[in-house]
């Protein structure tokens, strides 16, 4: 048998199985047995309350059936003995064989250790920071960067099919006044009223007049839609370079202009959404019926001049995903788009979706950074690029995985920058490094993994109480990483990762890895390599999680 808690798992349903073929029970067999950590260690290595649960149902009281289940569970392989507490607990400790054997089966695993299929066959498209091109990427961005490419991340090792999409909101009267305000700085004049203010619109200037020199010759009407477009290129270039400093690429970059107004999809949708008996006519517009679907109110889709709304866009935008094969399409929005959630879901179920599971909205609160200066170029924003370069990519993105989206954050700039254990991404970090550092040592000592090719590991040997505990917590990552895709919460990957690293300094405190002086090497130093190794893989793969790095030294 296995020691993860989902092979512990299912070896507790395979007896409860067993015990109602062979007639001792009856009763419906649970596929996911919980089971956890008790909270005092003495009463084992893991615990589960699933005679509580199944008792009544059996017929029996819980600790009758705990009894029962207790007989079968201590006759599996590697179970040194299963106690019953207070009305029906099951308390399982596992022999050091047992639970040791994780070591090795983790490096053999490497990358792929925490990886699993419980989304397998899920189609998810995942659209985040979406920024507008006429600016830079600042603060009010770079949460969902952080926290949309982290659950995309463990939505893709729990086995889903994603795709990571930013939407590019190039049309409109924005990108008008974007363009008016770059050509009005290359002529040297002030930037129209409700025009974008900054250093960076000259700078984007500069840019355009270095791609079309003879720019300023023209008049502003001839020159604007060359403006427009070079400017925006320029804008968008800067915002993927910023992206991959912070370490997060899309898929696809979906244009607002090309994929929704240009392509026709805007008038392909209304007509569509008009088939399904959703859309309606009333003072001149064309109208979408969304309060049947839990709305507040009716939206409009095409007003009475003719031209389309935000919403018919989003309507649009909505359909060409589900065209595109995706079931589930997950929207990342700011705190100040609540408002959005009723509106988007009504769209799902008026395109014959389900708004229950093939849509989903996740809201996140806003994040502020104490000290942090405006950004010299823009003025009047906090720029993501500026935060990099003064916190460091790792400091910020770790900051962001590790509390959930939903609560507002703010971040200590000087806490961040320490290299103490107060720090958590320096705690885990160096955790990383320390193992790597131990393994350094332990080749130096002589100490190998193999002896003459042959693997050198003997699991018994691992019976130390930080050993264990260490063990238990290595055990515990693959269902974190579950669990973090399951509900969109990557804060619970790096939660567990300062875990396992306390258990890790703990054990390193306690157990030699090279033997000391002159002592010679034995099977117990090279299989605590095995278990020191174990640890980085572990720590390693869920930093990688996160997008943060995994330093060989610090």
């Amino acid at each position: 048998m296995g020691v993860t808690p989902e092979e512990l798992s299912a070896a507790i349903s395979a007896c409860l199985a067993d015990a109602v073929r062979a007639g001792e029970i009856s009763v419906d067999v649970p596929t996911d047995v919980r089971v956890e950590r008790p909270k005092n260690r003495e009463h084992g290595d893991w615990a589960t309350n699933v005679a509580l649960q199944l008792g009544k149902r059996a017929g029996m009281p819980p600790r009758a059936l705990a009894e029962l289940l207790a007989v079968r569970l201590e006759a599996l392989a590697g179970v040194a003995s299963v106690d019953i507490a207070g009305p029906g607990f099951l308390n399982i400790t596992l022999d050091a064989a047992a639970a040791g054997a994780l070591a090795k089966a983790i490096v053999e695993a490497g990358p792929d250790y925490g990886t699993n299929d419980t989304l397998a066959g899920h189609v998810i498209n995942m659209e985040f920071v979406s920024a507008n091109p006429t600016g830079p990427l600042h603060i009010g961005h770079t949460r969902w960067a952080a926290l949309g490419d982290s659950i995309a991340r463990v939505l893709k090792a729990s086995g889903a099919d994603v795709t990571r999409e930013y939407y590019i909101n190039d049309a409109g009267n924005q990108m008008n006044v974007f363009a008016n305000s770059v050509l009005s700085r290359l002529h040297g004049r002030d930037v129209p009223e409700g025009g974008y203010p900054g250093q960076y619109i000259a700078d984007l200037g500069h840019e355009v007049l270095t791609a079309h020199p003879d720019v300023r010759e023209l008049t502003d009407e001839a020159a604007l839609p060359i403006v427009r477009e070079a400017a925006y290129a320029a804008q968008m270039k800067d915002i993927k370079a910023t992206l991959a400093a912070f370490g997060v690429t899309f898929d696809v970059y979906f244009s607002e202009r090309e994929g929704l107004h240009e392509s026709g999809a805007i008038e392909s949708a209304v007509k569509r959404l008009r088939e399904q008996g959703h859309v309606f006519d009333a003072d001149g517009a064309v109208w979408l019926r969304t309060t049947d679907f839990g709305d507040d109110k009716d939206r409009v889709l095409i007003r009475a001049n003719g031209e389309p709304t935000y919403f018919a866009a989003d309507a649009a935008y909505y359909l060409t995903k589900k065209d595109r094969g995706f079931g589930e399409k997950v929207y990342l929005l700011g705190a100040d788009h609540h408002g959005y959630v009723n509106r988007l879901k009504a769209i799902a179920a008026c395109a014959g979706d389900d708004p229950e599971t093939n849509i989903e909205i996740l809201i996140g609160q806003l994040v502020s950074v104490n000290g942090a200066k405006l950004s010299k170029r823009a003025g009047n924003i906090i720029e993501l690029k500026d935060l990099i370069e003064w916190l460091g990519k790792d400091a910020v993105r770790y900051s962001l995985a590790r509390f959930p989206a939903d609560s507002p954050l703010t971040l200590d700039p000087e806490l961040l920058k320490k290299n103490t254990n107060e720090n958590p991404v320096f705690y885990v970090q160096y955790a990383h490094a320390r193992s790597r550092g131990a393994a350094r040592n332990a080749e130096a000592a002589g100490v190998h993994r193999t002896v003459d090719g042959v693997d050198a590991f003997d699991a018994s040997l691992l019976d130390h109480p930080t050993e264990n505990e260490l063990l238990a917590h290595l055990a515990a990552y693959p269902s974190i990483v579950g669990k973090a895709a399951e509900f969109r919460e990557p804060h619970r990957v790096a939660r567990h990762l300062e875990t396992i690293a306390s258990a890790y300094h703990s054990w390193y405190d306690n157990c030699r890895i090279a033997p000391q002086g002159d002592d010679e090497v034995t099977d117990l130093n090279r299989t605590r390599l095995w278990l020191n190794d174990a640890t980085s893989q572990v720590l390693a793969n869920g930093l990688s999680l996160l997008g943060v790095s995994a330093p060989e030294r610090m």
